[in-house]
This record gives structure tokens, C-alpha cells and sequence, in this order.
């Protein structure tokens, strides 16, 4: 297995967690600090502290301090690019077992 592969599994494994992916789909938007980040995500901030820490050893997020107050961004958007390219997969798939449910064909 080569090293690429195994980085791949260990990023895919970080954004396996829906709270991580709402923060993610936050800092798209814009650099937040913890608090922000933590009312627009309706979580609290030690919770989103301890996922924000697991970003940034992964590589997925950078943070820098502005004063006292630490704000978090993306280190690539394109990790959103893939994210997107996923949820489009997965919202094909939806459609499909929805179709097979309601007894019509879906091409594709």
C-alpha cells in the first residue's frame, strides 16, 4: 500500500463525523473563531475545540491568532470540492433506491 493511500484513509476517516463536516461547510464560508463556529453549528465550544484540534493534526484546517481570539479556515477549499463530489453521489444513490421503492426505473 503506498503512502498516498494511507493518508487518504485517514482524512476520509476524519471526515467520517457529521459534526466535523458541518464545522467544515462553516469555514467554507468564511475563517470563524470557536465561538462562532460553536453557535452556528448549535454545539458547544470545548465540543467543537476537540474536533477543530483533530482538523488541524490532520492537515484540514489552519489556525491563527488574531489578538486573543484564535480563527480557524480551511487549509485547501478543494477538501469542500470533494466533499461536494461525494454528497452528489450519495444524493444519486438516494434517488435511485428511492426509485426502486416507488417501482420505477432509474437510468444511471
Amino acid at each position: 500500500m503506498d503512502a498516498i493511500t494511507i493518508l487518504q484513509a485517514d482524512v476520509l476517516r476524519m471526515l467520517a463525523s457529521p459534526r466535523r463536516l458541518e464545522i467544515l461547510h462553516q469555514l467554507a464560508q468564511r475563517p470563524m473563531e470557536v465561538g462562532r463556529l460553536a453557535e452556528a453549528i448549535g454545539s458547544s465550544q470545548p465540543n467543537v475545540s476537540q474536533h477543530l484540534a483533530a482538523l488541524r493534526a490532520a492537515g484540514i484546517v489552519d489556525a491563527e491568532r488574531i489578538g486573543r481570539e484564535v480563527r480557524y479556515s480551511l487549509v485547501d477549499p478543494d477538501v469542500m470540492v470533494a466533499c461536494g463530489v461525494m454528497r452528489a453521489v450519495l444524493e444519486r444513490r438516494l434517488a435511485r433506491l428511492a426509485a426502486i421503492a416507488g417501482g420505477s426505473e432509474v437510468t444511471r
